[in-house]
């Protein structure tokens, strides 16, 4: 099984590969070796934004599917400007933030969508990096979900 065929049974679709939108590259590989994949939000496959405040606007379910589609979005940027999903390797470091309101406390679960979906892509040895899961008071376009990741390209 490969990281694209393991997508694929998924029966997932990929949101367009979201463009960016200040000063930034949304992803930079670097000693042809790590692939880092700047902060994506919560776009789907109309092009629109998931918005509103975990806690407040979305409950905790809803914020790990938005926190999955992020990971979606990251996964079309890869595919987009990789070629394919193979040509990773391993999943290195993921940081996701939360827009929650101050009692939530559950953000590690609701990043969960995206791990869980990372996993599903490449495998719990190879899909399950490092992590952090952090709220936020606010994120850009009131988006619940903002998630950046690194990864490890396959040798060639």
């Amino acid at each position: 099984m490969t990281p694209e065929s393991n997508f694929e049974a998924l029966g997932l679709n990929l949101p367009p590969a979201p463009k960016p939108l200040g000063v930034y590259k949304p992803y930079l590989i670097v000693d042809n070796r790590w692939v880092y994949v700047s902060g994506h939000g919560t776009i789907q496959d109309d092009g629109s934004l998931i918005i509103g405040r975990v806690g407040a606007d979305l409950d905790v379910e809803e914020g790990k599917l938005a926190a999955r589609q992020v990971g979606l979005a990251i996964l079309s940027t890869l595919k987009t400007n990789l070629g394919s999903l193979n040509r990773i390797k391993r999943v290195i470091k993921v940081l996701g933030m939360v827009n929650a309101t101050t009692d939530f406390e559950r953000h590690p679960y609701v990043i969960n969508g995206c791990s869980e979906l990372f996993a599903k892509v490449w495998g719990e040895e190879n899909g399950i990096g490092v992590r952090s899961a952090v709220g936020m008071g606010t994120l850009p376009d009131n988006i619940p979900v903002e998630i950046e990741a690194m990864f490890e390209l396959e040798e060639n």
